[in-house]
């Protein structure tokens, strides 16, 4: 049976963190660093699926201001996507591709009900099956969106980066790698996605790493 018990209270946070306390001194070290872990809880569905599209590959006040804009002309449900024209969406701000992509999501027709209920591959599976959603994307959407507590995104720079430093690698590993060193963190390889995240935004404040 897959696990299905979600990450949805910051007790469920503070647990896992306990426990990957437990098992490697290294994380209980980076505890004392960072603090109590946040939730990060998001939203799941089209919209936010949606708003990751318009994301990538922008600075954050550009994604901001192109999804304030769809905001504003009611571009966050498939229907309303599939009732315009790329061209479309293209003037409300999204390139040519993203515009595709956007499309290509709204005639995926994803039943997010039974996707909240699926395993962690099949949501991977469903989510890259989509143009313009990879691997990155999948796993953020579950760790963050569906509250999954097993799932780690090892293809993330920060992680990487954060993994090198705590523990003290020769260099910042490849996804392979680091997605071989979560895998002693399950069944709360999720809560170590956040404490990497808190990890890396404190040595970068501390000590500058790019």
């Amino acid at each position: 049976m897959p696990d299905m018990r979600l990450i949805e209270t910051d007790a469920d946070v503070a647990e896992g963190a306990a426990w990957l306390a437990r098992r490697d001194p290294r994380f209980a070290a980076a505890l004392d660093v960072t603090g109590p872990l946040p939730l990060r809880r998001r939203p799941d569905g089209f919209a936010q699926l949606l708003s990751a599209i318009v994301s990538q590959q922008v600075s954050v006040a550009s994604a901001r201001a192109i999804q304030e804009r769809l905001n504003e002309a009611g571009m966050i449900s498939e229907e309303a996507v599939l009732a315009v024209t790329e061209e479309d969406l293209r003037g409300l701000g999204l390139s040519r591709q993203k515009a595709r992509y956007t499309h290509a999501l709204a005639h995926a027709a994803i039943d997010y009900d039974v996707l909240r209920e699926a395993p962690d591959a099949e949501i991977v599976k469903t989510l890259t099956a989509v143009p313009g959603i990879g691997v990155w994307t999948a796993e953020i959407y579950a760790m963050f969106s569906l509250g999954r507590r097993d799932v780690f995104a090892a293809g993330d720079l920060a992680l990487q980066e954060a993994a090198r430093v705590l523990f003290d690698l020769p260099e910042r590993p490849a996804e392979r790698d680091l997605r071989a060193m979560a895998a002693d963190w399950s069944p709360w390889r999720s809560v170590a996605a956040r404490l990497l995240f808190s990890y890396y935004r404190h040595a970068k404040q501390r000590d500058g790493i790019t």
